[in-house]
């Protein structure tokens, strides 16, 4: 096994890139900025290439929540990411997990991408 990370990118394909935007703002905290200079609009998780793990870009989404899960780290607790999630047009459908890193939650955001709200664990 290697000590290399094997995630190194997410892609999250939506069909509103302003409501995309806005939502994973008002979830996650971020400033996520649509950038139009490449060959295909897209918005960084985080808004920076420094530690970032991902973007949304215009395309399909799985219907349903079928596609891969990407979970993201909460700004504050499960329970504020959960309202927010909520408030921002996400659907939450699952209860809290709790794992050896944290705890998490299943969402849907509005496009219909499966998402993982999650809460690391207080160093």
């Amino acid at each position: 096994m290697t000590t290399q990370a094997i995630t190194v990118w997410t892609e999250v394909p939506v069909t509103d890139m302003d409501r995309a935007v806005a939502f994973y703002n008002a979830v996650f905290g971020y400033d996520m900025q649509i950038d139009s200079t490449g060959p295909n609009p897209m918005a960084l998780f985080g808004n920076t290439m420094e530690g970032t793990g991902g973007h949304i870009y215009p395309g399909t989404p799985a219907k349903g929540g079928n596609g891969p899960t990407i979970h993201l780290a909460l700004p504050g607790s499960l329970e504020d990411g959960v309202a927010a999630c909520t408030k921002a047009g996400g659907t939450v459908i699952s209860p809290a997990i709790e794992i050896p890193p944290g705890r998490f939650a299943y969402a849907i955001d509005p496009d219909g991408n499966s998402i993982g709200l999650f809460e690391p664990k207080a160093a």
